[in-house]
C-alpha cells in the first residue's frame, strides 16, 4: 500500500518531509535514535568499567548480535505479513523497558556483567525484530519515486541524533549524581516517546501478505536473493564491511579511555565527531540516491570508509583521531544509506522485509564479530587489529566494485 503524497516543490533534498505520514514517522526515528546513540555508547562505557578489558566489550556486542542474527529472519517474514505500525511499536516499547531496567540496576549499584548480556540480547532480538519492518515502512509511505531521499533522510536523523546523543551520554555518566544508570532512564525515556509516536501511524497492513509457514518465507527469500546476482553481490559486501569494518566504533571505550587515558566525556565527542561527517554526507546523498551515479558514489563510500578505519587506527593521538573519525563518518554513513536504497530499488515490493532481514543481518555479524575482534586485539594489538579491519572493507567493497554490472539498473523518474 503506498499512502497518497502531496505534489511535490521545493528542495529535493527534504521531499519526502512533505509527505504527512512520513513525517510523523521521521520525528519517532529521531527520538528512537536518541535513545538508540546513547545506550550504544553506554553499553560500552559499563561493560568496560565492569571488566577493563577488550574481551568485555566484544562479548557485550556478541550478545546484541546474537539477538539480530536469531530475530532479524523472524522481522523480516513478519514486516511482510503483519501490520507494521504494531510491529514497530512492540519492539520500541520492548526497547525501552529493558534501557529502564538496566538504567535502574546500576542506579543501585546491582549492575551485573551478566545483566548488560541479557539487556544487550533483548535489545539486539528487538532491532532485528523491527529493522526490516523500519525500512520498508519507508518505501510504503513515500513510495519507489522517493525512496533514496525517505532512506537518507531517516539516516540523516540518526546522523543527527548522534551530534549529540553520545556526547550527552558520555557527560552524564561522567556527573557523579547520574553516572551510567540516569544515563540508561534518560535513554529509556527518549525510546517510549517514540513508541507513542509510531502508535500514531497508519496500521500499514501488508499488500498480498503470504500464508505459508514462516520457515519456507524465510528460504523463498534466500532462493529470491540467490537467483539475483546482483543483490547477493551486494548484501555479501554490506555484511563484511560492516562486520568488520564498522567494529571500530565498538573499540572507542578501549582506545580513548584504556590506551590515551582520557575520560567518558572523550568517547562521547569522539561520536559526535563521526556524526558531523555523517550530517555532511546525508544532506549531499539525499539528493543523489536515486540518481544515476548513485552506484559509484556507493562504492567510493566504501573505499573511503576502510581507508577511514585504516587511518583512525593508526592516530597518533586524540586530535588527529578526531579529526579522522569525521572523514570516516562521512563514509560510513554514505555507504550504509546506498547500499540500503539499492537493495531496495533491485527488489520487489513483496520481498522488501524479507531482502531487508538479510541486509540488516549486517549488524548481527558486527555484534559477533565483536568479540573475536576484541580477543585478537588482546593479543596483537588494538590498533593493528583496526588496520586490518580496514584492509578487509577496502578488499571488499573494491571487488564490489569490479564485479558491479557497467550500467545501473533503471530507476523510477
Amino acid at each position: 500500500m503506498i499512502l497518497p503524497r502531496p505534489e511535490e516543490n521545493g528542495p529535493a533534498t527534504f521531499s519526502s518531509l512533505r509527505v504527512p505520514t512520513f513525517r510523523l514517522f521521521w520525528w519517532s526515528g529521531v527520538y528512537s535514535f536518541l535513545g538508540v546513540q546513547m545506550q550504544f555508547l553506554l553499553r560500552g562505557l559499563l561493560a568496560w568499567d565492569l571488566t577493563e578489558r577488550e574481551s568485555g566489550l566484544g562479548v557485550v556486542y556478541l550478545a546484541f548480535g546474537m539477538g539480530l542474527l536469531v530475530f532479524t529472519p523472524v522481522g523480516g517474514v513478519l514486516a511482510d505479513r503483519w501490520p507494521k505500525r504494531s510491529l514497530l511499536v512492540f519492539g520500541q516499547g520492548v526497547i525501552a523497558i529493558a534501557a529502564a531496567g538496566m538504567g535502574l540496576a546500576a542506579v543501585s549499584g546491582n549492575a551485573r556483567f551478566w545483566m548488560l548480556m541479557v539487556a544487550s540480547l533483548i535489545q539486539g532480538a528487538m532491532f532485528g525484530l523491527i529493522g526490516p519492518a523500519r525500512v520498508s515502512t519507508s518505501a510504503e509511505l513515500v513510495g519507489r519515486e522517493q525512496l533514496g531521499n525517505a532512506i537518507s533522510l531517516t539516516s540523516m536523523s540518526m546522523s543527527l541524533t548522534r551530534l549529540f546523543a553520545p556526547a550527552a551520554a558520555g557527560v552524564l555518566a561522567g556527573v557523579a549524581t547520574i553516572g551510567i544508570g540516569g544515563a540508561y532512564l534518560v535513554a529509556a525515556v527518549f525510546s517510549l516517546v517514540s513508541t507513542l509516536l509510531t502508535a500514531r501511524l497508519p496500521r500499514l497492513e501488508p499488500s498480498n501478505p503470504s500464508q505459508q509457514n514462516p520457515l519456507d518465507e524465510i528460504r523463498d527469500g534466500l532462493r529470491y536473493v540467490r537467483g539475483k546476482p546482483e543483490l547477493r553481490r551486494l548484501i555479501l559486501t554490506t555484511t563484511i564491511a560492516i562486520m568488520v569494518g564498522f567494529n571500530y566504533v565498538a573499540f572507542l571505550p578501549a582506545l580513548v579511555e584504556g590506551q590515551m587515558g582520557l575520560s567518558e566525556s572523550h568517547v562521547g565527542f569522539l561520536t559526535t565527531a563521526s556524526a558531523a561527517g555523517a550530517v555532511l554526507i546525508t544532506a549531499f546523498v539525499a539528493s543523489r540516491a536515486d540518481g544515476p551515479n548513485a552506484q559509484t558514489l556507493l562504492v567510493c563510500c566504501g573505499i573511503a570508509f576502510g581507508v577511514g578505519v585504516i587511518a583512525f587506527g593508526l592516530a597518533p593521538n586524540y586530535l588527529a583521531a578526531l579529526l579522522i573519525i569525521v572523514v570516516l563518518g562521512f563514509a560510513t554513513n554514505g555507504f550504509m544509506v546506498l547500499t540500503s536504497s539499492r537493495s531496495m530499488v533491485i527488489s520487489e515490493d513483496s520481498y522488501h522485509g524479507r531482502v531487508q532481514s538479510l541486509m540488516q543481518l549486517a549488524w548481527a555479524g558486527f555484534g559477533i564479530a565483536a568479540a573475536p575482534l576484541g580477543a585478537a586485539a588482546e593479543i596483537i594489538g588494538l590498533r593493528l587489529t583496526i588496520v586490518i579491519m580496514g584492509v578487509v572493507t577496502v578488499v571488499v567493497v573494491g571487488l564490489y566494485g569490479i564485479s558491479r554490472p557497467s550500467t545501473a539498473v533503471p530507476t523510477s523518474e
